[in-house]
């Protein structure tokens, strides 16, 4: 005869103490990067702590995980002055819906994952009430948006900065940030040019140009025109010139074409692989952000370009000249320019194409090759890792959050 079931032993506590408890982390992430950031995070967090829950706004990265997000992330992905005031003002009952739900629920730590535009307001609230908050990639504050410390000294208990001078410029304002690092540094290395052709079917032998006009809409609308514009340029130049560019989305593949046909540019186009199209290329020409960083990882020779609508590069080039004096990452990182950047009314065929045609003929110049790699090397040395941040403001880490 079978005797009663016998449940599995449970943790052992010890007597009068409380079962530990589950921690409960919620995020939001307002764009690609930062569902590839959320995942990593979520990954380095469970390490430690295995049945860590994560709820908030997060993408399919994030979601294959196991993250409970409340609201499509991509009706976060807003970026500009002028170009976002109309999506801001659709997310601002949003934002308060979300705001409310979380101070009743009261996770542990709230780590609003860049979409600073968005995350600031929402870390002021939730700290405001009792919630400790992390901002994870710093807004950038130290260029052009400068009047933003204030802000985020009221909104959040620690940032998390990719890159070791916004830690240095945090501090200096009175903001506690420690830099993490950067996870591209660790994920990417300079990949192998005939495998990556191979892999994507361009030609073996003869230069590819690799276009990256951005991974949003007004983007694709802003640079994409004078790209597709240069690249037939150099093509009346250089008739051997393979055009390749990643896209980041079907919807973007479709308009990028139209752009091309339109403008009678030959480019062959992919869904994503944008490290693989830029491994597989000579030279790179793109929108600044991070592409520029990838690029730089890869050590692929490139030129930046930057344009926006007239009041923003109006507002940007007053700051721009009080403030720094680049936009492309590679070149605020060396604190010197490395590699080519265009400007607004600069981001035309007859500037940008000549810098390419630089770049084809002398490949990546020794001593840019030497400061892509101190770069390289400095970006893997965090001094914290961003799992270990988060969960000591949420009372799990072996260090209390200072």
């Amino acid at each position: 005869m079978n005797g009663p079931a016998i449940a599995p032993p449970g943790p052992t506590v010890a007597p009068g103490a409380a079962p530990a408890q589950v921690p409960s982390i919620a995020l939001v992430a307002g764009e690609m990067s930062g569902d590839v950031l959320g995942a990593r995070l979520m990954r380095a967090i469970r390490a430690s702590e295995p049945e860590a829950r994560f709820s908030g706004i997060g993408g399919p990265e994030m979601q294959a995980l196991g993250f409970d997000s409340f609201l499509p992330m991509e009706r976060l992905s807003v970026m500009g002055l002028f170009e976002a005031a109309g999506r801001f003002i659709e997310l601002i009952p949003e934002r308060r819906r979300l705001a409310n739900r979380l101070v009743a629920d009261a996770p542990d730590v709230f780590v609003g994952i860049d979409a600073p535009d968005f995350n600031l307001s929402l870390e002021r609230r939730l700290r405001t009430s009792g919630i400790p908050t992390v901002h994870y990639v710093s807004p950038s504050m130290w260029a052009w948006r400068a009047y933003r410390a204030t802000k985020v000294r009221k909104a959040v208990d620690r940032i998390l900065t990719l890159f070791p001078f916004e830690a240095e410029f945090c501090r200096r304002n009175g903001i506690a940030a420690c830099f993490v690092g950067h996870p591209l540094a660790e994920e990417l290395a300079d990949e192998d040019r005939s495998a990556a052709r191979r892999r994507l079917g361009l030609p073996e032998e003869g230069p590819v140009v690799a276009l990256l006009p951005g991974s949003r809409s007004h983007e694709v609308r802003d640079i994409g025109g004078p790209l597709l514009e240069t690249a037939a340029w150099l093509h009346r130049r250089r008739p051997e010139l393979t055009f390749a560019a990643p896209m980041a989305s079907p919807s973007l593949h479709a308009e990028f074409r139209r752009m091309a046909e339109a403008q009678g540019a030959a480019v062959t186009l992919f869904d994503g692989d944008s490290r693989a199209v830029m491994s597989a290329a000579d030279v790179v020409m793109l929108a600044s952000g991070t592409a520029s960083l990838e690029a730089m990882l890869l050590r692929r020779p490139m030129v930046v370009a930057w344009r926006g609508l007239p009041p923003t590069w109006f507002i940007l080039r007053r700051w721009l000249g009080r403030n720094i004096r680049f936009i492309g990452l590679p070149n605020l990182l060396a604190g010197r320019r490395i590699v080519p950047e265009f400007l607004q009314d600069d981001v035309r065929p007859e500037r940008i194409g000549p810098a390419l045609l630089r770049l084809l003929d002398r490949g990546l110049p020794a001593e840019t090759a030497f400061e892509f790699d101190r770069i390289h090397r400095e970006l893997r040395s965090g001094r914290e890792s961003a799992a270990a941040a988060v969960l000591a403001l949420a009372g799990r880490g072996a260090e209390a959050a200072a």
